[in-house]
């Protein structure tokens, strides 16, 4: 699920309808002798894209990609103009939303392009590059090729923005003929995140790692070196922000006349004032009768909020620009279900190093079953001795949790759960193939993820005993709005989940984007940020949901997520605990409580969930969550009132987090943005 920011960032895997959707088997067949590169990622292969040359220069690629199930069926012809950029393109195919078409054409003067979300025309001198919405990982490797050869290496784009590529760093890959040296580049522009690309020694796409890596079929086993490689050079990126932002005050700091969110109690008070010294929080009462030091610095905060320092329970972390991003939006803690091992690791030291700016991480090992729908960034077991090491493992690398995924079998999941007992790992996951939620709280999870994997419980055993790809997707989606949440089986579930006080981490925002939207709409969690961010990404907040099947239709889809939030209602009112968290960039949080508000929980309960209730779940919520004396100074100063209107909480002046104060205009702009979310 994870899917979705990734892809509107880096322009590469999007979807859509509205066009006469070309069947697979009608897709180009490369020939002999095309450019052949693997889709892995550190749980295996996950499909293939091959690349070669028409006679009359136009540049083809198809490819194929299964990722958890979910399938890409693509081709692309790329012709370039006199000036060296596009000046037509074609895409077909389809993907988890749908038809895959996408046209572009540059004739006289007039660029006009066609793609699953939108249609659009503009005047052109063929200096411009056309940034598909859509396609095959040629349109990413295409641009990177004519960055490199551009003056300056800068191009306008075409809807709109710039890129610029920048070096980061040069790899020697493979061993004898194979030899060569590779070079990593930025292009910047694009997104508010930097997007990697590796091109050869005569500036030719070689390589895209992000996630996924698209590698050549020779140097299938240098992934993961490219990807430590190409991390390290970014990395160099960081240290600057984090001596910039990552500032405790020398005196203590105090927010007088504030109006403040007591997560403990539950409430609001009025005209209060608190003081932080040396990253904890050291004194809260009333402005009348608190005195602050006198050598404080003093913040005025009167028609302000203070709340506690946000928390994003289900972050994948996959960018060092992603933290200062995070804390723009107030966001000071965040959980990560599960990233690359590696790259998870190495980020946590850099941050206690002081040389990465970014919320406090508490993170999971992803653990998943080795197969064709093993998830991306997960350690893949292939018995139950394998899952237990890999549990163990977890805990030496300083992991807080594990989380396991829908490709486990059951026979495994036992003695692994066991031993994330035995080591005091908290406990959460998907619900694999066979399996229901009860089966898995009766196993031991101490949370469920997800709200689709809740409702899971009502879903026929024709989508229970399918594989842990669509299914888990497309069957809520047909079958939820006809879930009754008072009757069996879900009653005793959710009486269950309350008895025993399971967590679960609904994510709301998710299902919204893959189930109400169709391609063009703009998602609700995106709007307030338009106009404050590259158009390419801007672009990629109309991508779609998934595809209706053709039994169905979008009301369809739309009533069973609706049936979701009442789920989300039901688990609230029987005091089931709640945490919130976006599975995406982050930027989806405001909107996820939002959600939370539509479906029945007060503004204070919702706040609630993405504070103390997330702090209390990994064990800190004695040391945070909550603004109370002797806590760590992490809290958010907002504009509006929150009290009343939730998305007040977007509109962050200060941010405090371990005691360092940053400006969150000052964040945002170092993150990319132009400006504040409307």
């Amino acid at each position: 699920m994870k899917r979705r920011f990734w892809i509107s960032t880096v322009a590469v895997i999007a979807s859509g309808l509205g066009f006469a959707q070309t069947p697979t088997d009608q897709l180009m067949a490369p020939p002999a002798g095309a450019k052949k590169f693997v889709i892995v990622s550190a749980a295996g292969p996950h499909g293939w894209s091959s690349h070669w040359k028409q006679e009359d220069g136009t540049l083809l690629s198809r490819e194929s990609l299964l990722l958890r199930g979910m399938v890409w069926e693509q081709d692309a012809a790329i012709h370039l103009g006199k000036k060296g950029q596009p000046d037509k393109i074609i895409i077909r195919g389809v993907t988890p939303s749908g038809d895959a078409g996408e046209t572009f054409t540059l004739n006289d003067g007039e660029a006009r392009w066609k793609s699953p979300i939108d249609t659009g025309s503009k005047r052109s001198d063929g200096t411009s590059h056309y940034v598909t919405q859509g396609g095959t990982i040629s349109s990413v490797g295409i641009l990177a090729e004519c960055l490199f050869a551009a003056p300056s290496r800068k191009l306008p784009l075409l809807p709109g923005g710039e890129a610029r590529l920048v070096k980061l760093t040069d790899l020697v890959v493979g061993q004898g003929p194979t030899r060569q040296t590779v070079t990593a580049y930025s292009m910047d522009g694009l997104s508010t995140m930097p997007v990697p690309v590796w091109l050869d020694g005569k500036g030719q796409f070689f390589a895209f790692v992000m996630g996924l890596g698209f590698v050549p079929e020779e140097y299938a086993g240098e992934f993961a070196t490219l990807e430590k490689a190409q991390s390290a050079a970014l990395a160099t990126r960081a240290p600057a922000i984090a001596k910039r932002f990552g500032i405790t005050p020398a005196t203590p700091v105090a927010f007088t006349h504030v109006k403040l969110f007591d997560a403990d109690a539950g409430r609001y008070l009025d005209d209060q004032t608190v003081v932080a010294d040396k990253g904890i929080i050291t004194a809260v009462g009333a402005a009348r009768t608190l005195k602050t030091p006198s050598n404080a610095r003093v913040i005025d905060a009167k028609g302000k909020t203070l709340v506690p320092g946000l928390w994003d329970a289900h972050h994948h972390l996959f960018a060092d620009a992603s933290g200062p991003m995070l804390l723009s939006m107030g966001v000071t803690s965040v959980r990560s279900p599960g990233s690359d091992v590696a790259p998870t690791v190495e980020r946590m030291t850099r941050i206690k190093q002081g040389e990465l700016l970014y919320p406090t991480i508490y993170a999971s090992v992803l653990i998943d079953g080795k197969g064709p729908l093993a998830a991306q960034g997960g350690v893949v077991v292939s018995s139950a001795e394998e899952a237990v090491a890999a549990v163990r493992k977890a805990k030496e690398n300083g992991f807080t949790g594990v989380k396991f995924y829908g490709s486990m079998q059951r026979e495994w999941l036992e003695p692994a759960i066991a031993e994330a007992k035995r080591q005091q790992l908290h406990i959460h996951g998907h619900i694999p193939r066979t399996l229901r939620p009860s089966n898995m709280v009766a196993a031991g999870y101490d949370e469920l993820t997800h709200i689709n994997m809740v409702m899971m419980e009502a879903m026929p055993d024709e989508v229970v005993n399918q594989s842990n790809g669509i299914m888990r997707f497309e069957g809520p989606g047909r079958h939820a709005r006809n879930v009754d949440l008072n009757a069996e089986p879900l009653k005793s579930l959710i009486a269950t989940l309350a008895a025993k006080q399971i967590t679960v981490d609904p994510t709301l925002v998710t299902f919204e984007g893959l189930y109400v939207l169709d391609n063009g709409d703009l998602s609700p969690a995106y709007a307030p940020f338009t106009g404050t961010m590259p158009p390419v990404t801007e672009r990629g907040f109309r991508s779609g949901g998934f595809a209706v099947p053709k039994d169905l239709t979008r009301a369809d889809y739309r009533a069973s997520f609706a049936k979701m939030k009442e789920l989300v209602t039901a688990l609230n009112r029987a005091k089931v605990p709640i945490v919130a968290g976006t599975d995406g960039s982050g930027l989806e949080l405001i909107r996820e409580l939002e959600l939370y508000v539509e479906a029945g929980m007060t503004p204070v309960e919702a706040l609630r969930t993405a504070t103390l209730y997330p702090a209390r779940l990994v064990n800190a919520g004695d040391s945070t969550g909550s603004i109370a004396v002797g806590k760590k100074a992490d809290m958010v100063l907002v504009e509006g009132d929150p009290s009343k209107r939730v998305v007040d909480l977007r509109r962050t002046v200060w941010v405090m987090s371990e005691g360092r104060l940053m400006n969150a205009d000052e964040l945002r702009t170092a993150s990319g943005f132009s400006g504040r979310p409307h």
